[in-house]
This record gives structure tokens, C-alpha cells and sequence, in this order.
């Protein structure tokens, strides 16, 4: 029986805290996002409690070791310890956190291991703490940093998903051209603006910018953001984003 136990506990485990919500009277659901393991769900006993050690440990976009068993989809969470330094989220950076965090809760499965995505998250997360630093120190509000920061995140989460979103060639696997107007359509990609009436329009060159990584021409920041919100709520359904609407409201990010 004791073997059987080990095979279901991890300890030592790099987690991201991704959301709480109560359970009973006096515990916490734990949303979990594992380097090895993916998106898991755990119980934190206790952790309601105003004197819980664990209570204070429930901090989002701070890497932590987390200890854990259960064969079910619901797991116990035994223990959270710091893991790495400091990462200080506020103002539009922290919404574009929250932003991130409600995307991998709502389009990641769970116990779906991705650990490249989960490299990527912890250094999109360091990147946005950069850019904020960097906004407050010019004690302006220029949110076309962190818009990118988001484009790239949004477009590395579709891929690692699996969803093809492609960027170089069209439908029919044509070399995409520059200065050609496309309509994209999820699930096929490019075609031609007269082969269908869905999707969005967009230039050639946002597709081969945003291929290469290349953000910096305006079109490509306006056209990739409506690109991306249109492949989003294909894949998300019709129940919306909470924090989308925040970030329209801040600086259309």
C-alpha cells in the first residue's frame, strides 16, 4: 500500500499559482501550473485559516516548489516553498499576468505536460516586470511593450496546443507574399479575400513579421492583435475573458 502511495506524490516540483477558489469551510482549490505535470488542480487544506502557512505561500507569478499526491484529478497539495527570486508584477503588467493566467487556465487540459511553455511563461512573466519597470521609469504609460509581451505569448500558447496558426505559407501551402491583403481563417490560415467571408483581413507582411518575431511596425502590432483575438475566441467558445476587457479598457492591449 505504501508503494502505491510514493508512485502518486511528487515533491520538489517548480509550480506557478494560477488561481484559488474556495472548498468547504476552510480549504482552498489550488489551480497549479507544473513544469513536469501541466495544469493540475490541488486541495490546500486549512489554507482559509487566518494562521495557515500555506495561506501566504498562494502567490501568483512567483515560481515555487510544490509537494503533492492523489491518483484523482483532484490532487492534495502537501506544501509550497519559494523556488526562485522575486518577480514584482503591478500596474498594466500585472493585469497582463492575470490576462496570461486565465489563457492557461481556460485553454490548457489538464495533467498535459508543456514544459516549453512553461519556460516560456516564467520568462514572459520576468519580461513584463522588465517593461513596467521601464514605463514607470519614463513616467509615461506606453503599453506597446507589453501589447507585444502578449502577441508573443498568446501565438507561443496556441502552438504549443497544437493549434495550427501558420504564418509562411497559405491554404494551399503558397510562400505567403508581403504586400498581398489575406483573409485568415482559423483552422485553414490564409486564402485569398474572395474564398470566404470569415476570418480576419490582413496583410501578407504581418504574417512573415510575426513569423520572424518582428513586431515593431505598427501595422503588425494593430494587425496581430486583431488576428489573435479572432483565433482566440475560436478556440475559447463563447464564454469571454474577464481580464480581456481590462486590458481594452487600459491601453487596448
Amino acid at each position: 500500500m505504501a508503494i502505491s502511495i510514493n508512485l502518486h506524490k511528487h515533491d520538489n516540483q517548480p509550480v506557478y499559482v494560477l488561481h484559488t477558489y474556495p472548498f468547504k469551510e476552510t480549504s482552498l482549490v489550488v489551480e497549479l501550473f507544473s513544469q513536469q505535470f501541466g495544469r493540475l488542480a490541488a486541495v490546500a487544506k486549512g489554507a482559509r485559516r487566518p494562521h495557515s502557512a500555506m495561506r501566504g505561500m498562494l502567490q501568483s507569478f512567483q515560481m515555487l516548489s510544490g509537494a503533492w499526491s492523489g491518483k484523482n484529478e483532484l490532487k492534495t497539495l502537501h506544501s509550497l516553498n519559494w523556488n526562485a527570486g522575486l518577480t514584482l508584477l503591478k500596474g498594466e503588467a500585472l493585469m497582463c499576468g492575470f490576462y496570461m493566467n486565465e489563457l492557461l487556465l481556460r485553454l490548457l487540459p489538464r495533467e498535459d505536460a508543456h514544459e516549453s511553455l512553461f519556460a516560456y511563461y516564467d520568462a514572459t512573466l520576468k519580461t513584463l516586470a522588465t517593461e513596467q519597470r521601464l514605463i514607470d521609469g519614463q513616467n509615461a504609460s506606453d503599453g506597446k511593450s507589453l501589447a507585444i509581451t502578449l502577441r508573443r505569448f498568446e501565438l507561443k500558447l496556441l502552438q504549443e496546443m497544437g493549434y495550427a496558426v501558420p504564418l509562411l505559407t497559405d491554404e494551399n501551402d503558397v510562400a505567403i507574399v508581403a504586400d498581398k491583403a489575406y483573409r485568415y481563417e482559423a483552422e485553414y490560415g490564409a486564402c485569398d479575400l474572395n474564398a470566404t467571408k470569415n476570418g480576419v483581413q490582413l496583410n501578407g507582411t504581418t504574417l512573415l513579421n510575426m513569423a520572424n518575431d518582428d513586431y515593431a511596425d505598427s501595422q503588425t502590432q494593430n494587425q496581430s492583435k486583431q488576428l489573435m483575438r479572432y483565433l482566440l475566441t475560436h478556440y475559447l467558445g463563447d464564454k469571454p475573458l474577464h481580464t480581456r476587457q481590462l486590458l481594452i479598457d487600459l491601453q487596448g492591449l
